[in-house]
């Protein structure tokens, strides 16, 4: 469909009502997106029309319900480009998604073994490695990053090494919105022998992801940042190399034979997904990923990379005559996500966040953003403020909050 942010607003029911400054502008997106009316209304259909486990019964109900998470499966290999849907294993989110790659490769590492990451990483791609190195005498290295906080990954070579088993990082950041130049990296990894995982939560809201293009061996994101429903994400992962992983959670359906003593395990993905999953929230993303494939992917990046200039150009600005606002990675002449990180010098960022909220009604973070080492590494003890843009967001929402901010400074500075 032709992109029009007006037409899309009308979508989400929470942005219906209201005028002026007292319609709420959510611009906090990169922590949890909104939910459309097609999620809602898929995920209302299934409890009210086909409520039941999957995988295990043989009646009605069952089947149709079986069918629909397979159908939600395929969905996302359609969105993310991939051509086995069995290569798509569901998860709670990407913190579980990292965290059962960490646990089973974990199993394989030897004292020595290396592990390569980044500053700018989300600290759910940080801590399960570092309760790696903790467990396993494993160390953690890391590759450098600039003033704006982006990572140089075209230094790789020179930071990974034959002991180097995984290589993690993210593929957009949450905070300063820059896209992980890959191009170079996939192939750089597998010459070491190593694993490349990336953490795509950031980047899967914004359109389809080609990703064996980016030659990574898994690819973590959650539904609840992609205009789905919280509690569901994906794991995706070569054949390959899920044929190598071990099963972290044991329980019903991850099993094929089961003995007192010994136990075989299902197929692919299904030794991955214990227990009862999450049945409706699958669903519930199946639909936002299908709802975001049909809208206009060259008109809604146009959208949001104009909104996202917009506010860039707009504080900077606002910091022309008092300096008082510095924008982490304010480029725009490189390939980046519509998150725009800033500081007000001399306002806290929980401060800047409650004034506009308060004032305005608008919607922002203010903090480390889950990535305190980026922040202590920039200089930035307190954090930042987060403006993240999405679908939905309009002209409107950038003026006020440019005037919001304007005002912010008037009375706190």
């Amino acid at each position: 469909m032709a992109f029009d942010p007006r037409q899309i607003m009308k979508a989400f029911p929470i942005l219906e009502s209201g005028t002026g400054k007292n319609t709420l502008h959510y611009l906090d997106n990169a922590a949890t997106a909104q939910v459309p009316n097609a999620v809602i209304n898929a995920m209302v259909a299934h409890d009210a029309g086909r409520r039941a486990n999957v995988k295990r019964g043989i009646h009605r109900l069952a089947e149709s319900a079986t069918a629909a998470y397979e159908n939600a499966r395929e969905s996302v290999a359609r969105f993310i480009g991939v051509q086995n849907p069995a290569e798509i294993i569901f998860t709670s989110g990407t913190t579980h998604g990292i965290n059962l790659l960490a646990h089973s490769l974990g199993n394989t590492l030897k004292p020595g073994d290396e592990i390569l990451l980044s500053p700018v990483e989300h600290h759910s791609n940080l801590v399960p490695w570092q309760m790696l190195q903790d467990r396993f005498g494993i160390h953690i290295n890391f590759l450098p990053m600039d003033d704006n906080g982006l990572i140089d990954t075209g230094s790789i070579t020179e930071y990974i090494t034959p002991r180097t088993r995984i290589v993690s990082l993210s593929h957009g950041s949450n905070v300063t919105g820059a896209l992980t130049d890959t191009a170079a990296l996939g192939d750089a990894v597998h010459e070491h022998g190593a694993v490349l995982i990336l953490d795509g939560a950031q980047v899967i809201p914004h359109g389809p992801v080609d990703l064996p293009a980016l030659k990574a061996d898994f690819y973590v994101f959650s539904g609840h940042k992609a205009y789905g429903p919280s509690g569901i994400g994906v794991l995706w992962g070569r054949m390959e190399q899920l044929e190598k992983v071990s099963p972290v959670f044991s329980g019903g359906e991850m099993i094929g034979d089961v003995k007192l003593l010994t136990s075989t395990y299902a197929e692919i993905p299904h030794r991955f997904e214990a227990g009862t999953p999450p049945i409706t929230q699958a669903v519930g993303l199946g639909a936002a990923l299908d709802w975001l494939h049909r809208l206009d992917q060259p008109g809604l990046n146009r959208h949001l990379m104009t909104l996202t200039t917009q506010v860039i150009n707009g504080l900077q600005h606002l910091s022309v005559e008092s300096n008082a606002i510095r924008i982490i990675h304010p480029a725009m002449d490189t390939g980046r996500l519509p998150i725009i990180s800033f500081i007000v010098r001399g306002i806290h960022p929980h401060d800047v966040c409650q004034f506009l909220s308060d004032r305005y009604d608008i919607a922002l973070r203010g903090g480390f953003h889950c990535a305190q080492p980026l922040h202590e590494q920039l200089g930035l003890p307190e954090g930042s403020t987060r403006v993240s843009l999405a679908a939905f967001n309009t002209q409107e929402d950038v003026d006020i909050l440019l005037e919001g901010i304007a005002e912010c400074m008037r009375i706190l500075l």
